[in-house]
């Protein structure tokens, strides 16, 4: 009867390993601490799958649940409020801009006259998670005011399932205009030639969709300065560009993962992902799909070589003849897929700064949009980190600590000390 014990322990302890193991290449370090993260990842979206089948809940909010939970703990060892105040000179409000709620960071009052930079960001999640009032997005926002003497203002946009696009974008444009407004830049002592546009995935496609409209919106007097986009998603036609095949199964962003965030926030019906994993709603029968529009995000012309991988050319279907693009018109909505936008669109865009990760479904999103920019003439900072993750920008704090995200976070905010 004593051995039971042990066999027990053995069992199980195997079975955790073998759970939390998966292979990740060489080129990630840390990798343990990175299969902890996405093992607890998975489980909480099994779980939430579990309770959303037994009719408990929307599974969403089942996540959302799961992950303010955890966070509420770690805020009371880690939180910037907890400890102190890091940052004890940033002033902090909750309030509407344009009637959407909006978290404004205020650094501390500077001598008589001296104007202050501006950022405007927009949370990562998917458009279905997130929140610019927890976990490392607001120490992260409070870091960023506090040593550059910038204003920040985080964008608490509506998330699915209780709305899908276009309402977050129209939310965080409506945010952006009240910002960039004479009056209320002057309120915040801003520098009307200072102010950023910024966000991180979802909120970097976010961003890139604002600073596209808002450059071209001859009614507006004052426009962003700069656009910061952080790993972006910028488009929903290729899932099968290298980096998709490459990183399709790297945490904490799998590639059907990534599919299902679009097939939301497109309000498409979720059956469609093994479609969509294959490029059949992006195939040769779809006619709005115009030889031009595919050179927008060609891969093989807009990627350099060793980001290719051995691939050829995009694959594109060419016998699947359902209407996706009717069924789900946002497919080519630039203000969804802002690599789609046209080039005279992009020229008039602020300086960019673009930070992509090698082990990223989306890190081809990013880099096909640096060169369209840099093609339709605006100056473009490619930050690439070899060794980065998707959501590595965000783990900055123990136990969610990685170097890589440190050293993503500090060259974000170098750029923006030296660009804006």
């Amino acid at each position: 009867m004593r051995l039971l014990p042990v066999v027990v322990t053995v069992s199980l302890t195997v079975a955790i390993a073998y759970y939390v193991y998966i292979p990740l290449p060489d080129g990630i370090h840390e990798p343990w601490k990175l299969m902890l993260l996405d093992a607890g990842f998975r489980t909480t979206l099994h779980l939430a799958t579990l309770k959303d089948w037994l009719g408990c809940d929307h599974y969403i909010t089942s996540i959302r649940q799961s992950t303010e939970g955890f966070e509420g703990v770690m805020k009371g060892f880690f939180s910037s409020e907890s400890s102190g105040g890091v940052m004890p000179g940033v002033k902090v409000s909750d309030i509407t801009f344009a009637g959407v709620p909006v978290r404004v960071y205020e650094p501390p009052a500077g001598g008589e006259g001296h104007l202050r930079r501006g950022v405007m960001f927009f949370h990562g999640g998917g458009w279905a998670l997130g929140s610019t009032k927890k976990g490392t997005y607001d120490t992260i926002n409070r870091m960023v005011s506090d040593e550059l003497n910038t204003v920040v203002v985080s964008v608490e946009y509506r998330l699915y399932p209780e709305v899908y696009f276009p309402e977050p974008y129209l939310d965080c444009l409506a945010a952006a205009k009240h910002f960039l407004s004479p009056e209320v830049l002057a309120r915040y002592a801003i520098d009307p030639e200072r102010v950023a546009v910024s966000g991180d995935s979802a909120g970097g496609n976010l961003a890139a969709a604002v600073a596209q409209e808002v450059s071209n919106d001859d009614s507006m007097s004052v426009k962003f300065s700069v656009q910061a986009l952080i790993y972006p998603v910028l488009q929903a036609l290729d899932f099968n560009t290298p980096s998709y095949l490459q990183n399709q199964n790297i945490p904490i962003l799998h590639r059907p993962l990534m599919v299902r965030f679009w097939l939301q926030y497109l309000s498409a019906d979720l059956s469609l992902q093994s479609q969509f994993l294959v490029n059949n709603h992006s195939s040769l029968h779809q006619s709005a799909i115009t030889p031009e529009l595919r050179a927008r995000l060609d891969w093989s012309v807009l990627l350099l070589p060793k980001y290719k991988k051995n691939n050829n050319k995009p694959l594109i279907v060419e016998n699947e003849s359902r209407g996706f693009v009717k069924e789900v018109p946002g497919l080519l909505d630039v203000r969804a897929a802002p690599l789609l936008a046209e080039s005279e669109v992009l020229a008039k865009g602020p300086r960019a700064y673009i930070l992509t990760c090698e082990y990223d479904v989306l890190r081809d999103d990013g880099l096909m949009y640096a060169r369209r920019l840099q093609d339709a003439g605006v100056t473009v900072t490619s930050d690439h980190y070899e060794d980065g993750f998707h959501g590595c920008f965000s783990f900055i704090q123990w136990p969610l600590e990685f170097d890589v995200g440190k050293r993503a976070l500090r060259g974000y905010i170098n750029w923006l000390q030296n660009n804006l």
